[in-house]
């Protein structure tokens, strides 16, 4: 208890030295700030994809069999579509209430240059044509599926074949958890270095933006419901304590909320869900890593709300059906979406390119996405998080479960 109250202590003073920082504007502390910001995140985004393949890889070959897999996967994907498609449902309500659309106007002629690309490319980026590409280029849910490849494939080898390969990779898995460990020293000095360029942001910031609020209101306080009382309420139904996963994850959704990227956060989040809330390994390393592809409720909540401000001011009408259709279609946008920085607001841009809808209008919401990006990331590994701390005790109870999860190495 000591060392975590320490370590909460030393957090607190690099905010608040970050703030003063900021506040300072001297440009060597500023572009220290940048320095040490940058290497932090190539760290992170260096180890965060072998970590991604390597736990859902060495998670499925240390399996007993295929029956076991189904069982765990069913159970993950069950969870991830009920928080995500909560998180959508949440929105609509805020977006219907607040209506955003009916005080909200176009207050720039400035465009922001969007690249187009089509919503559903990111499932030509499934399999990847060259198994490097999908490392160079960080395609997270190309990475995703060779873990599942090669996790599954050992199952149909020779057993001498499958003990060989298991202990390498399981090694490997353990080497890059090993390099991981050292995120959690390196982190008051980038929470120093994040805020100090968070503060320098908020400085920075120009212009009317007085059109845009209730936009803005609508999709922070549907995520802060989702966070502060769905997700809550859901642990309490499946007997799990909301208090323990928040305290025990608290440095993974800080650095989720700086680093804006749950892939990033990663490493960390599988060290907190091991080391501080008790969670399986074989869980843990099977579930996160996936849901930091698929559970995406902050982006679901987004692309929802934004599609249908932008949309909405630019004439567009939508029916009911219309709102059913988007709960549905910003669920499974989520699902495809990358957990990288800026992912939901090029995805959104996508969906509103389609529509041909003038960009206008994200040109207005993207300074103000960093903080909206912050709030979101920190919602996902909150619901990771949750999702991983349900299965866990669900697989427990389970009669599959009696006997270990992962054969003896």
């Amino acid at each position: 208890m000591n060392k975590q109250l320490r370590s909460y202590l030393i957090l607190s003073i690099s905010i608040l030295l970050g703030i003063g920082t900021g506040f300072s504007n001297q440009q060597v502390l500023i572009k220290t700030a940048e320095v040490i910001s940058t290497l932090f995140l190539n760290f992170l985004s260096m180890i965060a994809a072998p970590i991604v393949l390597l736990s859902i890889l060495s998670t499925l070959i240390n399996m007993r069999g295929l029956e076991q897999m189904k069982s765990l996967g069913k159970r993950i994907i069950s969870y991830t579509l009920i928080t995500t498609t909560l998180a959508s449902l949440v929105a609509l309500a805020f977006f219907l209430i607040l209506d955003p659309v009916s005080v909200a106007q176009k207050g720039s002629e400035s465009a922001t240059e969007i690249q187009q690309q089509p919503y559903l490319h990111f499932i030509e980026e499934i399999i990847p044509s060259n198994i490097f590409k999908a490392f160079a280029e960080n395609k997270v849910i190309s990475i995703a599926f060779l873990g599942f490849l090669f996790g599954i494939t050992p199952h149909f080898l020779p057993e001498e074949h499958r003990n060989t390969l298991q202990k390498g990779f399981s090694a490997l898995f353990q080497l890059f958890l090993k390099i991981a460990g050292i995120v959690p020293r390196l982190m008051p000095f980038a929470i120093w270095a994040f805020m100090t360029l968070l503060v320098q942001e908020l400085q920075n910031q120009s212009g009317d933006t007085s059109s845009l609020w209730i936009y803005l209101i609508s999709i922070v306080s549907a995520n802060l419901a989702q966070g502060v009382i769905v997700i809550p309420l859901l642990l309490k139904l499946r007997g799990v304590s909301p208090w323990r996963i928040a305290k025990g994850g608290f440095k993974a959704l800080l650095m989720a909320f700086f680093t804006k990227s749950s892939n990033a956060t990663l490493p960390i989040t599988l060290n907190v869900a091991k080391e501080e809330l008790g969670i399986r390994p074989e869980v843990a390393n099977f579930t996160l890593p996936l849901c930091t592809v698929i559970n995406m409720n902050g982006c679901a909540a987004f692309i929802l709300t934004t599609v249908l401000f932008v949309a909405g001011i630019n004439g567009h009408v939508f029916s009911p059906l219309d709102l059913t259709f988007w709960v549905f279609l910003s669920v499974l946008a989520a699902f495809g979406n990358a957990g990288v920085p800026m992912g939901c607001f090029f995805l959104s841009s996508a969906f509103l390119i389609s529509m041909n809808v003038p960009l206008t209008t994200m040109g207005l919401i993207l300074p103000f996405y960093a903080l909206i990006d912050m709030e979101e990331t920190a919602l996902n590994v909150w619901s990771d998080l949750s999702v991983a701390a349900i299965v866990d005790r669900e697989s427990i109870k389970a009669e599959n479960f009696e006997k270990p999860l992962v054969s003896e190495l």
